[in-house]
C-alpha cells in the first residue's frame, strides 16, 4: 500500500452555520452539499471533497489546551506568492480573526489561525517548490520570522 495524497479532513463543530461561514466565506472553500442540518461538504475542486463539517452541538467538549494526543494543525495551501499571503492576512485581520503566529519555514511562508472551534489552521504558500522537490530535507530548515 502507498498513500498517494491526503484526501479529506472531517471536523466536528459546535455550530455548523458559524463554521460554514468561516471555511466557506472567509477561507474561500466552495460548499458543494449539505447533509441536512448536521453537516456541510466543501471542495477546492481538486477532488470530490476535502472538508466535511459535522455539527455536534454547543455542549460538546472543547479541544483540550496544551500537549495532547491528536490533531495539532492542518495546512491549507493558498498560493505561491507573498502577495497572496499578504492579501489573506489583510482579509483575516479585517474579519477580526486572531493571528496566532507567522513563520518562514524556507519551503513555505505560513500564517497560523484557529477556526471557531479551536482547531489550528496553517495557511501557507509554497515558496520554492523546485528546492524542496530536489532536496526534501529542506523541510527541516530552521524556522525564521516571516517578513511580509
Amino acid at each position: 500500500m502507498e498513500v498517494k495524497e491526503l484526501g479529506h479532513i472531517v471536523l466536528y463543530v459546535r455550530d455548523l452555520e458559524r463554521s460554514t461561514r468561516f471555511y466557506g466565506e472567509l477561507l474561500g472553500w466552495r460548499e458543494i452539499a449539505q447533509i441536512g442540518r448536521q453537516g456541510a461538504i466543501f471542495s477546492s475542486g481538486r477532488t470530490h471533497h476535502e472538508l466535511l463539517l459535522l455539527e455536534v452541538g454547543g455542549d460538546a467538549a472543547p479541544i483540550p489546551e496544551g500537549r495532547r494526543i491528536g490533531l495539532y494543525h492542518f495546512g491549507l495551501k493558498i498560493g505561491e506568492t507573498d502577495d497572496e499571503l499578504r492579501e489573506a492576512l489583510a482579509k483575516l485581520k479585517a474579519a477580526g480573526v486572531e493571528i496566532g503566529g507567522t513563520a518562514d519555514h524556507t519551503v513555505t511562508h505560513s500564517i497560523y489561525i484557529r477556526d471557531p472551534d479551536g482547531n489550528e489552521v496553517e495557511l501557507y504558500i509554497d515558496v520554492q517548490p523546485p528546492v524542496w522537490k530536489k532536496n526534501p530535507e529542506a523541510v527541516l530548515s530552521p524556522t525564521r520570522p516571516l517578513r511580509l
